[in-house]
Order: structure tokens, then sequence, then C-alpha cells
């Protein structure tokens, strides 16, 4: 049995098979508003069992990124009641991610009153894209004072009440890729020495308590995470004790429920490859305390790979990234094999339909 193309279910909600759309920034949405154009790129691609939009503000705070989109305001819960009326409407499943970019970013790209802000006052090397200048240095972050941390989690939970108001489906904490939950996880973005930093059962306190946070909000069943463990993006660093700190993580998720954990494994684009033992440690704590919990694996995937992990409950579902970009319909054409598009990186990031909305679809045989 092909069981990728299987249907299965997640929490409250039935998915037409196991493929998942992942998380993926697009750089579309106009003084951060979901707009009709990003209806358009969702619903195309809603063949995908579930699909996880890109990384979502909850924060003015937030928004580091050019044209990035938030969920905090009246504007952007309508602009996104189009993508998920859209997404609905080809009976598809979509989780917002809520990403806080935390110290990423340029305070150029950040809306009048906002700053850029994270648990150590430490910033990245290199630059950033911004609109009004180009390529400019990452900014240095502030370090959040207690009250900062205390109304960030706030943010999380009213941005998550937002998107359910919005018609999303559930949402994905970004723990991932650098941004601020994995700031808080990582020695080398966190040199506090109060309640939210030192060892690393204290540097997880911020994670646990968002979750905690949005769960209690909206439900356990509709809230996932992703994280990056080994992960280097944004100038993380690897450091001791990670799988003991995320199986401690993965053990407390599964006890509050949370309805999936996502994996990160970008080494297919040239990033450390997650241990094997810490993926499967991960998996194993937080089915343990959740045994209904989803796993969902990313990186690299083709089918015949995605099966082996979904035969050996490696996984119970997989996500894919890059290839959902330029196959809108990418469902159809693993499940056909037909040959994929390549995808043009020039226009992963750039405002307009180029490189967004023109991939074409197949003509399927019937």
């Amino acid at each position: 049995m092909n069981l990728l193309f299987s249907e299965y279910t997640l929490g409250k909600n039935k998915l037409k098979n196991r493929t998942v759309m992942a998380p993926m920034t697009r750089s579309r949405a106009i003084g951060n508003i979901p707009n009709d154009l990003m209806a358009e790129y969702y619903s195309q691609r809603a063949g995908a069992g579930l699909l996880i939009t890109e990384g979502v503000s909850p924060s003015p705070n937030g928004l580091g990124y050019a044209r990035i989109p938030g969920v905090f305001s009246e504007a952007q819960i309508q602009g996104w009641k189009k993508v998920t009326d859209a997404v609905h409407a080809k009976n598809g499943k979509i989780f917002v991610q809520l990403m806080h970019s935390g110290r990423v970013g340029n305070s150029l790209n950040l809306p009048e009153g906002a700053s850029l802000a994270g648990p150590s006052a430490i910033g990245l090397k290199g630059t950033v894209w911004t609109d009004q200048e180009g390529n400019q240095p990452y900014s240095t972050p502030r370090e959040m004072t207690q009250a900062d941390i205390q109304k960030a989690i706030q943010e999380y939970v009213h941005a998550s009440k937002s998107a359910i108001q919005a018609g999303f489906d559930g949402v994905e904490l970004h723990g991932a890729n650098g941004y601020l939950i994995e700031q808080f996880l990582h020695p080398s973005a966190n040199h506090r020495n109060d309640e939210y930093g030192g060892d690393w059962k204290k540097r997880n306190r911020f994670a646990l308590e968002v979750v905690k946070a949005v769960v209690d909000a909206i439900g356990a069943d509709k809230v996932g995470i992703r994280l990056s463990p080994y992960g280097v993006f944004n100038d993380l660093e690897i450091h001791d004790e990670i799988e003991e700190q995320y199986e401690d993580l993965a053990s407390a998720f599964g006890k509050l429920g949370i309805v999936y954990i996502h994996i990160v494994d970008h080494s297919s684009m040239g990033a450390p490859k997650p241990k094997d033992s810490t993926v499967a440690v991960i998996r194993e704590s937080y089915k343990s305390a959740n045994p209904s919990g989803t796993y969902i694996l990313s990186g690299g995937y083709d089918v015949e790979r995605a099966n082996s992990d979904l035969k050996h409950k490696n996984a119970d579902l997989i996500a894919f990234g890059r290839s959902f970009i330029s196959n809108p319909d990418l469902v159809e054409k693993l499940e056909k094999g037909i040959p994929l598009v390549e995808a043009d990186q020039s226009t992963f990031y750039t405002p307009g339909e180029k490189g967004y909305t023109d991939y074409p679809v197949a003509a399927l045989q019937v």
C-alpha cells in the first residue's frame, strides 16, 4: 500500500493524504497583510493533506524580514480569511506557522513603534534584505526584559486566537531555524542568567511557557510545534546535551497533549543532519506521553523514502518544501510519477506573481 497517499486523522482533522506542505517564507505580504495573491497560492496547493503557512509573526516586533505577514491585527485576520476560505473550498486543511523572528532582521523592516529583541543582545553576522535600502547588516537586538517575555507569550496567545478567528485549523509554533523560541533554547543566542537562561532546563522554559499558554487558549488539538535539533541556521551553534534537552522538551510537549511535533532536516541543502538517535528519542518521548500524537518529518524526501519512514512508523506525516513551490499539483505528480518542475530560486522572496502563482499544472492522465 502507498501510505503517503492514504487518509490520516490529525487531531480532529481528516486529511486526504499524508503529505504536508512545509512552511516556506515567500515575502508576498505587502504591508504585512495577507492578500488575494496569497489566497491563490495556497489554494493552488490544497492537494496536500495539510498546508502549513509561511512564518507569520505574532507581533510587530517579530516582522524582521521584508513583506512577511502577521496575524495580530484585524486587517491581517481578514486577509487570512481569504486564504483559509480558498483552501477549505478545496477540502484542504491549513495550519498557520507562528514565527517571531526575534533577533533576526533589520529595524527598517519593522513597523513604527516596534523593535528587534531577543533573549540576549547578540546580533547576527551578515546582511538581510530591506526594501528601503537593499541588503543591510542585521540590527543588534535589545535583550528582552522579564516584562518583554511575558508580553511575547501573550502575543503568541493573541495571534493563536486570531488565527482560529481567521479560519485556520490550527497553529504551528516555530521553534526551529533560529527564530525567537529556538533563540531561547540555544546557549549561543541565550546568555541570560535568570530563570530563562543558563542550563538547558532553564533555556527550555520560554518554549514550554509559550506552548502551554497557546494550548490553554485554543486547545491542544490545534497546536503543533516545529523543531530543528542540531540546526545552525541564523548563527546558532551545535552545543552539548542537545539530545537530553530535546528529550525533555518532547516529553513535556507530549504531556501538554499537542497534536504534533514537526522535525526539520535541512541536510539536503547543506545543513548538519539531525542525529538519527535524537530524532528517535524525540519521537519516543513525545509518543510515550501522547500516544495519539502525530510526528512529522521533513527534508529531501521522495516517495520511496517517505513510504519507508511511514511503514516503519518513523513518522506519521511527511512534509515537502521547495518542490511545492514549483509544483502546485505536487501530490498528483508524486502519485502518478510525473516529472517535477524545478523552482526558480531568484523569485523565492520577490514580490508579485512571478515564481509564485504562475507555475503550470501538469495535464494529468485520468
